[in-house]
């Protein structure tokens, strides 16, 4: 089902108005959660899969990575799940949050038209194929909404040393909406754009477009959790996060419910386990 960005707008709007009188009490959680993990449908398993074992209410509200924690910054949110590491350390830095716990990963791809008119199916790099595409005009779409995908975009254009302008680089105008609209709209474009793999899998007999460069290092995409700073916003209903975050990154809870995710669907997980308690086990 596709989501209007004044659905998601409205929806959000009424999960802090909750949350404010929620925070009251205990057995209540709110969290803003960037888009993608949510259109995979892992936020929702993993809510589920706490609620069903402790009895605590998490509800989520989806937003980019920057608008999520912009609005973290108000005090009516618990917990952040979001994955743009330079936002997320001002965020800790400022005071809002208490630290980054890592949670889990996937990895960004670039995707592109079939016919691939930039030809740059098969590099390993994907700076230098952002070079070949700037320098042939490729027609590419960006997010362009300080998202955790559009930061990551960015990073790697300030990598390949290039600022992308003119007319073959267009900002989608909707793209606050996620990634999976954006990856609609690329389709349609017959354009090129980095999007996570998650997306791209989930809809991927829905679109004209093919995964072209992958594996570098640098697509990596990690998704953290940023505890809501109770010193800061007294409201924040620190316990029952705690006691949220300590399941999320249990190797036998969230993490085995990550690990296993999307692998009946797709052959493969949509995420990898990514915590120092799931790390810690594997060296063992």
């Amino acid at each position: 089902m596709k989501r209007s960005s004044s659905f998601r707008v409205i929806v959000m709007l009424l999960c802090l108005v909750w949350a404010t009188a929620a925070h009251a009490e205990k057995g209540f959680i709110l969290m803003a959660s960037t888009i993608g993990p949510i259109d995979a449908g892992i936020v929702a398993a993993l809510e589920d899969g706490f609620e069903k074992e402790t009895g605590i209410n998490v509800r989520h509200v989806g937003a980019g990575t920057g608008k999520a924690l912009k609005i973290s910054e108000k005090g009516s949110i618990d917990l952040v799940m979001v994955h743009a590491r330079s936002l997320e350390e001002k965020f800790v830095a400022a005071g809002y949050g208490t630290e980054r716990i890592p949670l889990m990963y996937n990895d960004f791809v670039i995707v592109g038209p079939a016919g691939d008119p930039a030809g740059i199916r098969g590099m390993k790099s994907a700076t230098a194929a952002l070079k070949v595409i700037a320098g042939k005009s490729a027609p590419f779409i960006s997010r362009g909404d300080k998202s955790g995908t559009h930061v990551a975009e960015m990073e790697l254009w300030k990598k390949a040393g290039l600022n992308p302008v003119g007319a073959w680089y267009k900002v989608y105008e909707k793209g606050s909406e996620g990634n999976v609209p954006t990856l609609r709209f690329t389709s349609n474009s017959g354009a090129y754009t980095i999007i996570d793999r998650a997306t791209y899998l989930s809809i991927q007999k829905e679109i004209k477009l093919g995964v072209l460069v992958e594996g570098d290092e640098a697509l990596l995409n990690r998704i953290s959790l940023i505890p809501v700073s109770q010193k800061k916003f007294p409201a924040v209903n620190s316990q029952d996060t705690a006691a949220f975050v300590a399941w999320l990154t249990a190797p036998d809870k969230g993490q085995k419910i990550i690990a296993g995710f999307g692998v009946e669907r797709f052959g493969g997980p949509l995420f990898f386990p990514d915590s120092r308690e799931w790390h810690a086990r594997k060296t063992k």
